[in-house]
């Protein structure tokens, strides 16, 4: 039995998801998130063999969540659910540690295909993207280099998300003089010293929803 966390922020796309998942005799749902937060505390509660992580969740996304379970030992296989096909999203999710990459518009014929393709140790993109990611590699532009270390990032999105530093202090377990330090730092870094204009990247970046 593959044991797969769903992590959403719609509780129709889980339910969707969910129903689809229940079809098959090999594959048991153990666990949902609606946040990345969530999804981090249930992966390690949980022990799925496969987190299938939406990009874009509120308080952390799909990608900085892939990131941190990337580095666990023993931890789930990770399937990133998304909207975007660009090859730049492609190659971060690989980079980041993503075993599938499935768009949002085909995962109910491929989500199935992928959780099984990883669980397996194996390697799964949703058809649409293949060719991107051969082009890309094959493409003399390389991905840009991450100017942010992993928590100025999620500072970042909590910033572009309206959070206040003392509250992002508290959802990252800091004081508030060292959140206030990281906000500083990327701002320092990016060269973007106001909250709107902060927002505007962290779109651009597909950390948040517009």
């Amino acid at each position: 039995m593959i044991r797969v966390l769903l992590a959403d922020d719609h509780v129709l796309v889980r339910e969707g998801l969910r129903a689809l998942l229940s079809r098959e005799a090999d594959i048991q749902v153990v666990a949902e998130a609606g946040d990345g937060r969530e999804a981090l505390q249930l992966a390690r509660e949980a022990r799925p063999d496969v987190a299938a992580l939406d990009l874009s969740m509120p308080l952390l996304n799909g990608l900085e969540a892939a990131r941190q379970i990337a580095v666990w030992e023993r931890g789930p296989h990770i399937i990133l659910l998304t909207v975007h096909a660009e090859d730049r999203y492609v190659l971060e999710a690989l980079r980041a540690g993503v075993r599938g990459y499935v768009l949002k518009k085909q995962a109910a014929a491929d989500l199935v295909r992928a959780i099984r393709e990883v669980s397996g140790g194996g390697v799964y993109l949703s058809p649409g993207i293949s060719s991107t990611v051969v082009e890309a590699i094959r493409s003399p532009r390389s991905v840009p280099e991450e100017p942010l270390t992993a928590r100025e990032r999620e500072v970042l999105q909590l910033v572009a998300e309206g959070k206040t530093t003392k509250e992002i202090a508290v959802l990252l377990g800091v004081s508030v003089k060292t959140a206030d330090a990281h906000r500083t730092r990327l701002m320092q870094k990016l060269d973007i010293h106001d909250v709107a204009s902060l927002t505007r990247y962290a779109i651009r970046q597909g950390m948040i929803q517009p």
